[in-house]
């Protein structure tokens, strides 16, 4: 059965297309015998709706009723689940009456509206038996459309989701899948919080926002450990990571000042073996107003390996555009230490380790002098590459104007801001500036205004309020 791509009824486009794979898709499609699917199925269903969420259904064991019969229900059943104004969805087809999938994507005209598939579907499954109307077994397959991913990866993650799914449908009834997780990936909202950097301007004495590291946070995940919770063990963790990289970049749109994302040295290996996924990443930079020169990706503290895609490599198709490096956690012993070595001018941050720097020459001469030794060792190679040292951890005023006093500028620690909305961040950034040394030092030095800014979080705010500056 041939269907060409037609407008229909009920907002539904439909198409029939096909042919062998070269992916997971490959013992299903060649039972259709049809031609050209991947070609096909990709620029209509896939490439034509980057951004959006995806859902992908495969129904078996269709009895009872048509396949155009069986379409013009999924519009329907979606309305008797969600309570939105704008629900128009479109639906590309892909098989026979034995087994066939169902592309179904929001359309243009209902932006940020996330459709029910699974309860639609499942009310369906439910109904059709007991009005007389036949039956059918199904799965559903749901990932984000991103704009970093070739549409192949996309194609393969949604069709192993769906079989997925049906296999757990056919052993127990389960209408959701990562359910919660997709929902966080797909909603338009700014589901993203930024822990501010302060720079500390030695000749004017005056402490600014500059920028800050940008993690998920929201009103669906208040951080990234409580949505990987969330993820099942078999998904596949790079794909995962660079949803997440994808979701707080978009939640960053035209934000001013440094923004820093955090990524593991084997997820960019990974997720990042060609010159062209990196491009990409590029363009997903510019089309959210964001400049690359102004973006650094922060390597987390954790070992990788290497084969033929050097982490050198991958780094260096990132700085051609401008994008930055920072190394986490940074000591002697770390292998960050080895990361900066081996990539050079690429490395234009190092944070120092959250070590303690509350000690005291008369407590411990031998520690204090290595650790002396150890920061200007620190300003030596930020001076090489024209970078900047990040302190963080530091907990009291006394500490941070010790590490000023031996040049160091850059803070990011609860002391000053904690984590803030980034509609928050965007909104106020000009409003976080210049703020004298006097209001630090009074804020900072007595015991009651260190409770308030603790129970405040925003330094800024808190010096208006007791109208310091």
């Amino acid at each position: 059965m041939f269907w060409p791509l037609r407008r229909v009824p009920g907002d539904l486009l439909w198409t029939t297309v096909a042919s062998p794979l070269r992916s997971i898709l490959q013992r299903t499609v060649e039972n259709f015998g049809l031609a050209d699917a991947e070609k096909n199925f990709r620029n209509t269903f896939i490439d034509r709706n980057r951004g959006k969420p995806l859902f992908l259904m495969l129904v078996e064991k269709l009895k009872g009723m048509r396949i155009d019969e069986f379409l013009h229900q999924i519009p329907e059943y979606v309305s008797r689940v969600n309570t939105e104004p704008n629900q128009h969805i479109h639906c590309y087809v892909l098989g026979d009456e034995h087994r066939f999938y169902v592309g179904i994507v929001p359309a243009d005209d209902a932006p940020g509206f996330l459709p029910n598939i699974d309860g639609a579907m499942g009310k369906f499954h439910g109904d059709a038996p007991k009005e007389g109307n036949g039956s059918f077994d199904f799965g559903i397959g749901r990932t984000q459309c991103n704009y970093i991913s070739d549409a192949l990866e996309i194609f393969d993650e949604l069709v192993r989701a769906a079989h997925k799914n049906l296999k757990d449908n056919l052993v127990r009834w389960s209408w959701t899948y990562l359910n919660r997780a997709n929902d966080y990936f797909a909603n338009v909202e700014a589901n993203a919080v930024i822990q501010p950097i302060i720079y500390f301007d030695q000749k004017k004495e005056l402490y600014s926002i500059k920028g800050g590291e940008v993690f998920v946070g929201g009103e669906l995940y208040a951080s990234y450990s409580e949505l990987l919770r969330d993820i099942p063990d078999d998904q596949d963790i790079n794909r995962v990571e660079l949803l997440i990289l994808e979701k707080i970049v978009m939640a960053c749109h035209e934000a001013p000042g440094l923004l820093k994302f955090n990524v593991s040295p084997q997820t960019l290996i990974d997720t990042f073996p060609s010159a062209e996924k990196v491009f990409r990443f590029n363009e997903l930079l510019l089309r959210q107003k964001l400049n690359p020169h102004n973006v650094r990706l922060e390597l987390v503290e954790k070992p990788y390996e290497e084969n033929e895609i050097k982490l050198k490599d991958v780094c260096r198709y990132f700085f051609q555009f401008g994008i930055s490096f920072a190394a986490d956690d940074f000591g002697v012993k770390s292998q960050s230490h080895q990361v900066i070595l081996d990539l050079g001018e690429m490395i234009k941050e190092f944070k120092l380790d959250p070590i303690s720097f509350k000690f005291k020459p008369e407590e411990d001469q031998t520690k204090f002098l290595d650790n002396l030794a150890f920061i200007d060792y620190c300003i030596r190679l930020a001076d090489n590459r024209e970078a900047i040292i990040t302190a963080e951890a530091v907990e009291d005023y006394d500490t941070m104007r010790f590490l000023i006093a031996h040049q160091v500028f850059h803070f990011q620690s609860h002391i000053f801001c904690k984590k803030l909305p980034l509609i928050y961040y965007r909104e106020n950034f000009h409003k976080m500036q210049n703020l004298p040394e006097s209001a630090v030092r009074k804020i900072l030095s007595e015991d009651d205004l260190i409770q308030r800014q603790k129970d405040h979080g925003n330094i800024f705010e808190l010096a208006r309020e007791l109208k310091l500056f």
